[in-house]
């Protein structure tokens, strides 16, 4: 009886404890891209270090932007990545908190551009891709965006429907090289929509242009660099093109929910997520090019990756407010005048 009674009040002892430790329970929102490896190199290790739970609630921009907004009174996320336009979006509606970056030990690790994409304070780039113009050295020569749409090559142009991640960046960098760089992005789109009937296919999802260099029915097409490894396994003289207006892309970021009663938590998890060690190991497993300008990685990483300072600064990104005011403008002008 005596031993019964001594367990037992160990057992009580310890209870309260264990209590605690489940409350720590941290929500975060992300794109269901590569969750089997983010659990092994970020979230199950940031739990064992933190003493805490992590819950993660996957799926595609829109609909978790929605759910954020539909519980905005009583949040249910602690913390989320988005791209740049859609955190933007988040904190018009009042959706998130301003990031203490003195509450991040690896801030000052981070490249420029991922510091504040938006300029509010709002986000903390984590990830960012190149896009460019994948094309056939041995067939044509790309110097300029608007090479794309010369006569000699433009039979031979996949183009990314502007619905897609890739059109509106292409469309932006074509509007440069034609001098007809407005947000609104007619100039390109016109440009575009004089050429239709001689463009390839106006494509949905990158996928697709494999097999059709492949069929040699394309020589070039704008593409983010996450596509890129494929077209290296190709045995086609596939090259990446630097032309002279620059690459563009995309960011991804990091933003806190406002809010949240885990804020400090969520800090913590940005932090351990933007950590050298974690960069290269997302990086060298090419789930994430990274925002980290301390992460070395081995050459044959960095040519499937958006790597590097000098990459880095060169990329022009189309600003969050421009992508956020113009989206239903260049719908309705890519439907007047390409129809696809």
């Amino acid at each position: 009886m005596k031993t019964s009674l001594i367990a037992s009040a160990a057992l009580l002892a310890l209870f309260p404890l264990g209590a605690v430790a489940q409350d720590r329970v941290l929500t975060i929102s992300v794109y269901a891209f590569a969750q089997d490896d983010f659990k092994t190199l970020v979230y199950d290790p940031f739990e064992k270090q933190c003493g805490c739970k992590l819950v993660v609630e996957t799926g595609n921009s829109v609909e978790r932007l929605a759910k954020m907004e539909a519980n905005k009174a009583n949040p249910v996320v602690d913390m989320a990545v988005v791209s740049m336009a859609d955190a933007l979006s988040a904190s018009r509606k009042g959706l998130v908190e301003k990031i203490d970056p003195s509450k991040l030990t690896n801030f000052g690790k981070l490249y420029d551009l991922a510091k504040d994409p938006n300029g509010d304070g709002m986000s903390v780039g984590y990830t960012f891709y190149a896009t460019s113009i994948a094309y056939r050295s041995d067939k044509m020569k790309i110097d300029t965006w608007a090479d794309l749409l010369k006569p000699e090559y433009v039979g031979h142009v996949a183009f990314p429907n502007v619905t897609t991640n890739q059109g509106p960046p292409a469309l932006y960098m074509l509007g440069l090289a034609l001098g007809k760089d407005t947000p609104d992005l007619k100039g390109p789109i016109e440009a575009v929509g004089e050429k239709k009937d001689d463009i390839v296919t106006f494509y949905e999802k990158s996928s697709q242009l494999i097999q059709l260099m492949q069929q040699e029915e394309i020589w070039a097409a704008p593409i983010g660099r996450f596509s890129w490894a494929g077209f290296t396994k190709l045995d086609l003289p596939v090259a990446w093109a630097t032309p002279k207006e620059g690459q563009t892309g995309g960011m991804n970021v990091m933003v806190v929910t406002k809010g949240s009663k885990n804020q400090d938590l969520a800090l913590q998890f940005m932090d351990f997520w933007l950590s050298t060690d974690i960069q290269t190991k997302l990086a060298e497993k090419l789930i994430d090019s990274p925002a980290n300008k301390d992460v070395k990685v081995s050459e044959a990483a960095a040519n499937n990756l958006t790597y590097g300072e000098d990459t880095a600064k060169s990329l022009k990104l189309i600003p969050s407010a421009a992508a956020l005011d113009n989206r239903d403008a260049w719908l309705k002008v890519w439907n007047d005048k390409v129809g696809q």
